[in-house]
């Protein structure tokens, strides 16, 4: 049969180029060790505490606060102005300072941002640190 010279050539066998893996391999074990000797050095140490089998302690008294969208909020359940709410909370941080109460806030999504942040600096200054977001 007659080849046509517009007709691209047949390859032989002996043409097919063979994958050289060596060089891969070589920028592998590079790395791998380069990972190997750089992973030690960017961790750190953790420090905690793990719990005792302490007995635990009398549950601490919660303080149930509820910011509305119309920005009123309520202790426990009755409306109070926000002027009572840092004698409210300084009465309660005193009442037993060894164990202090928890201060569960729900705000609601279109409470004013303001009056939560004013809520968290008046607990913060009657030393109330066990603060909690709650959402219904």
């Amino acid at each position: 049969m007659a080849s046509s010279a517009f007709s691209p050539p047949v390859p032989a066998a002996r043409d097919f180029a063979d994958i050289n893996i060596t060089p891969l391999v070589d920028v592998m074990l590079v790395l791998l060790i380069i990972f190997m000797v750089s992973a030690p050095t960017l961790s750190k140490a953790l420090e905690f505490t793990t719990p005792t089998n302490a007995p635990p302690g009398p549950k601490p008294t919660a303080i149930e606060l509820r910011i509305d969208a119309n920005n009123e909020i309520a202790w426990n359940g009755s409306v109070q102005p926000y002027s009572a709410l840092q004698a409210l909370m300084a009465v309660e941080a005193q009442r037993d300072p060894a164990h202090p109460p928890i201060v569960r806030i729900d705000a609601s999504g279109d409470a004013d941002y303001g009056v939560v942040t004013r809520v968290l600096a008046a607990a913060r200054e009657a030393n109330l640190e066990h603060i909690a977001f709650v959402q219904h």
